[in-house]
């Protein structure tokens, strides 16, 4: 049954930041950067700022650890879209509505507003697929405001998973997490779409390297 009561939204919101910090504050992350400048903490001591990606199914990894008002994120306007943003507000990211097949020009817009304040961060899979594939639109948003792309590839130990098309991942306590960095994508200003494909082409493939190798550094650990 889909929540729809603005009420009911608000409470689930709230419950859903209480379960996220209970639920994710047990895990072990340990943290691996090609580029250490790119670290979130350290770009928020320099001033440097970045569109962070990371995909679909691992958002609660960021969404406990780098959960600041400075961290600009792009939430879908599809139905549960209310819902998530409740939770992420709750939690102490910015949101923008919107995504890159749904609202996507006036997100675009509400974005580049926003790049003052701080970073971006874009599920480029999301809301709907494919698993794991970046659209057009994350590196368009790069090549308009300027910010290389820091696309993360990330993964709990063994964790639970949902039967959705991205296959949603919960931790489970006490396991560790792991994250995997490469280096930042830097889009051309006013690229051609020959451009924006190579340089989408490439963050994909960054970022699926990335998560494999998350994934078979978190097992070991």
């Amino acid at each position: 049954m889909k929540i729809r009561h603005p009420a009911l939204i608000r409470a689930a919101g709230m419950l859903g930041a209480f379960g996220v910090r209970r639920l994710v504050g047990t895990t072990r992350f340990h943290f691996r950067y090609a580029d250490p400048s790119v670290d979130p903490e350290l770009a928020r001591q320099t001033g440097r700022r970045y569109i962070y990606a990371f995909f679909h199914e691992m958002m609660l990894f960021p969404a406990y650890y780098w959960a600041w008002p400075e961290m600009q994120i792009l939430i879908s306007d599809h139905r549960d879209g209310e819902l998530i943003t409740q939770v992420v507000e709750r939690l102490g990211f910015g949101v923008v509505r919107g995504s890159t097949t749904r609202g996507g020009a006036r997100a675009l817009r509400e974005m580049r507003r926003r790049v003052d304040r701080g970073h971006l961060c874009v599920t480029p899979d999301g809301p709907r697929g494919p698993r794991r594939h970046v659209h057009q639109g994350l590196a368009y948003l790069a090549s308009v405001t300027g910010l290389p792309i820091v696309g993360a590839g990330m993964a709990f130990q063994n964790p639970r998973r949902a039967h959705s098309w991205d296959r949603f991942a919960v931790p489970r306590l006490w396991r560790p997490a792991a994250c995997v960095v490469p280096r930042p994508v830097f889009v051309p200003p006013d690229a051609d779409r020959a451009t924006i494909e190579a340089c989408r082409d490439e963050v994909e493939r960054r970022m699926n390297d990335a998560t494999e190798e998350a994934e078979a550094w978190v097992a070991r650990l």
